[in-house]
């Protein structure tokens, strides 16, 4: 499959700027074009059947990661994700079981960030502009969480330094969590599937549980147009799944540097992994 140009930044924010340019055209061809669309026709609106049942299915998979991985209770757990949108990843989070006061968002469109502000609770604290910028220091965050941004993105060394700057953040035992697609959209030149191969490009230190998720969404409003209860079906067929959902694991202890003189074996390794419960 052809991968669109890749255009390389000499700027730190060249990419920020464009990815707000991208959204503009977007919205300006959407508004020449009469597409003010009303929720019910909206592509990604939950009152689409295929919609919500991409939603569930992706909220059984989290949950079930959560349930393995996760290093505290859910309530314990301070998150921050990356260009939260609309705010519905927030949202979910505090449905289901989160602390709302622990829950940190970062979105660089202004008219997405308030939108969102106006729905989630003002315990969540909620951060515009480029993430590069944020003023948070090593190990803030349990989770960082990133749903379809590096899809968005088209410059390769920003997504490099967006993706050191979460694993910066991250506690030693944390973990990214990361939902994307993997194959490109011959429809939008604006966006590029991140394969797995790229993502453990990303985070080469990462521990990294991929699942396989979400029927390809142009057979999923073609299928619930027939009946929802087919969803099930096809996307029982992982090889029409577009997406992945990763659990992108920190190791508990950084590696250090042998002392001259001091042989480590492998038996000691494992026997300090098995301590850590890694």
């Amino acid at each position: 499959m052809t991968t669109p140009p890749v255009t390389i930044s000499p700027e730190p924010d060249d990419e920020p700027k464009a990815v707000a340019e991208r959204y503009a055209r977007r919205a300006a061809r959407h508004a020449t074009q009469g597409e003010a669309r009303s929720a019910a026709s909206d592509l990604y609106s939950p009152l689409r059947p295929e919609v919500l049942l991409a939603r569930h299915e992706r909220q059984r998979v989290m949950l079930a990661l959560l349930a393995r991985f996760a290093p505290k209770p859910l309530d314990q757990l301070r998150v921050l994700e990356v260009g939260f949108g609309s705010g519905s990843n927030l949202l979910e989070l505090a449905s289901l079981g989160f602390d709302a006061s622990w829950l940190v968002g970062n979105e660089l469109l202004p008219e997405r960030a308030a939108a969102a502000r106006r729905q989630l609770p003002a315990a969540t604290a909620l951060h515009e502009g480029d993430a590069l910028a944020l003023p948070f220091g090593d190990g803030s965050f349990d989770l960082v969480y990133q749903s379809t941004v590096f899809s968005s993105l088209l410059d390769n060394a920003f997504q490099q330094r967006l993706a050191d700057a979460m694993w910066r953040w991250l506690k030693p035992g944390g973990a990214v969590l990361w939902y994307d697609f993997t194959y490109n959209n011959p429809r939008n030149p604006d966006v590029r599937g991140v394969p797995l191969s790229r993502i453990q490009a990303l985070f080469p230190q990462g521990r990294i549980e991929a699942r396989r998720v979400t029927l390809a969404p142009p057979i999923s409003r073609r299928v619930c147009r027939i009946s929802p209860a087919a969803y099930g079906l096809f996307n029982a067929l992982p090889f029409l799944r577009t997406h992945v959902l990763c659990w992108i694991a920190k190791p508990a202890f950084e590696p250090f540097a042998a002392k001259p003189g001091v042989v480590t074996t492998n038996a000691q390794v494992d026997a300090l992994r098995d301590a850590e419960g890694l």
